[in-house]
């Protein structure tokens, strides 16, 4: 555990963190104090994998399984934390999937799933957490968008458009959670390095990054961390932070 934990004492809900970015924001805030709730859909070992890794840091954590796009399991997963754990004090919406195709070939299924999950599982999981943070006073939300969320990208209308809708949904939560000292932002990753990344034309994507990168999964956790422990980030609220290397400047 990190000697300067921020989040000592807190508990965080991150959703889908058994792998890739969502288990690199877990460790992280596993790192800075927090009790980690990892949610995981279908990837028990992968979760049970994460809670062991901040357990032998020195932490406490515990995994719990939920598909986040699905209502009565949101509710009985926030009751269950809630059961356990007292309070929430942080939610990280990572869960999410995708379905590329190009729009004329995309089917409703594919469209439908993934609007299903990276949209309205975020809507589900604000709303089920809303009560118990509103209670408390206090609470920070964070949502992980992406940069096709601002740009749209060709074979990912679904994706696109979820992406954008989670930014619409971020700044509505937000002007209505600020007033109860609860802030809601979101983080829009660019090119990170994943196993999703590894395949694709690296020499073409890395010439419109100005930063010349990918970047790396612990720099996506650590923007999260900042937003869900420090002090600094309590008076930022309803905004987007990018982690893109450059790539999209509004």
């Amino acid at each position: 555990m990190h000697p300067t934990a921020s989040l000592a004492g807190q508990t965080a809900l991150v959703t889908g963190g058994g792998r890739g970015i969502g288990k690199a924001i877990a460790l992280g805030l596993g790192d800075a104090g927090a009790e980690v709730v990892v949610n995981y859909s279908t990837s028990a070992t992968a979760a049970e994998e994460v809670v062991r890794t901040i357990e032998a840091s020195g932490g406490k954590a515990y995994a719990l399984q939920s598909n986040v796009s699905v209502e009565t399991e949101v509710d009985s997963l926030i009751k269950a934390i809630l059961e356990r754990s007292g309070r929430i004090d942080v939610l990280v919406n990572n869960a999410g999937i995708t379905r590329d195709g190009l729009l004329m070939r995309m089917k409703i299924d594919d469209w439908q799933s993934v609007i299903d999950l990276n949209l309205t599982g975020i809507f589900l999981c604000c709303r089920a957490i809303a009560r118990p943070m509103l209670k408390q006073k206090s609470g920070r939300i964070i949502n992980i968008t992406s940069v096709v969320g601002l740009m749209g990208n060709a074979g990912q209308a679904n994706y696109a458009a979820a992406k954008a809708g989670v930014i619409g949904l971020t700044r509505t939560a937000a002007k209505e959670l600020a007033s109860r000292g609860i802030t809601v932002n979101a983080v829009a990753p660019g090119f990170i390095a994943t196993d999703m990344t590894k395949d694709l034309n690296t020499e073409a994507i890395l010439k419109d990054i100005p930063l010349g990168t990918f970047g790396t999964q612990e720099q996506v956790a650590g923007v999260v961390r900042f937003l869900a422990g420090d002090p600094a980030a309590a008076y930022i609220t309803g905004q987007v932070l990018q982690v893109d290397g450059g790539m999209v400047m509004a």
